[in-house]
Order: C-alpha cells, then structure tokens, then sequence
C-alpha cells in the first residue's frame, strides 16, 4: 500500500483501503465534509500552496488540488515557520497555489488560528507560548481573540 505521499504504509487493525478511483469519485462527489492538509503556506485571503517549490522535485500533485474544490471544511495543519525561520503564515502566497480562497481553519504548533475578514485570527495558543511569539512568528496581518486561551489537553482522547 502506498499513500498520498508516495510512501509505504502499513495498516492497522480497523484500517479501510478503496482505490484510488473510489477515492476521486468520493471527493469530486462532493461527499467529503472535512479534511485535513498540510501546507507550505496559507495567507490571510484563504490561500493555500501546497504542492510544489519551483525548481525542486514534485513527486506528484496528489488529490489536494480535488480536496480543497470538494470539501467543505478544510483544516491546515503546518508548522507556523519554516526550517529557516520564515513565517509560513503570509499575506500573500509566494509559491503556486493549491486552491483560492478555501482555508478557514490553520492550526500549527504554535496555536489554532481562523481566517477571518483578511487576518489570521489567533483562537488558542500552545502551552508555553504567548500571543505576542507567535504575533511575532505570523507575517500576514494577525489579530487576537478577545477570548482567546490556552490550547487545553484531554488524556480521553487517547
């Protein structure tokens, strides 16, 4: 079995596998409500680009281009800057786009933020953290939640 990344996996006790096709005709159906993705970058308009850096390898663009027209709630999940330090959390995309304006929900491991009126909006942030590290660490425009807390942990969930 191989995933969506082209690697090798192994399932587990209580896996479920369909092919490819299934998996297509799933999503351009219109029959996925929620779906989780990674993301190279998301900006404050909802924008995401996901699949390629120019002038690096693509090993394939996958179905995130079909998830992100299909679904009708997409999470981001990312780290919040990249290896060298640089805010992936942007005013504007610099890399080729997966979909326009689509993204709502990005959580990294610094917080969960929604995208509202042309800004991050920070939610929540992780134990450890403070709104003003990640204000600082989020190059599009960033607002705090008057409500805003602490992420909390549930061992239940487990």
């Amino acid at each position: 079995m191989i995933n969506a990344g082209k690697q090798t996996v192994t399932a587990r006790k209580g896996a479920a596998i369909f092919d490819s096709a299934q998996s297509f005709a799933m999503i351009r159906g219109g029959h996925v409500d929620l779906t989780v993705l990674g993301a190279l970058e998301v900006d404050v308009s909802g924008n995401i680009a996901s699949w390629m850096i120019p002038g690096k390898m693509v090993k394939g663009m996958g179905g995130a281009m079909d998830l992100v027209a299909g679904a009708e709630n997409i999470i981001v999940m990312m780290t919040h800057a990249s290896k060298h330090g640089e805010s992936k959390l942007l005013s504007e995309c610099t890399l080729p786009l997966t979909g326009v304006g689509c993204i709502r929900k990005v959580i990294t491991e610094l917080g969960w933020l929604e995208i509202e009126e042309g800004a991050f909006v920070l939610r929540e942030y992780a134990p450890g953290v403070t709104p003003d590290e990640i204000r600082a660490k989020t190059a599009g425009q960033l607002r705090i939640a008057d409500d805003v807390r602490e992420m909390r942990f549930s061992q239940e969930a487990s």
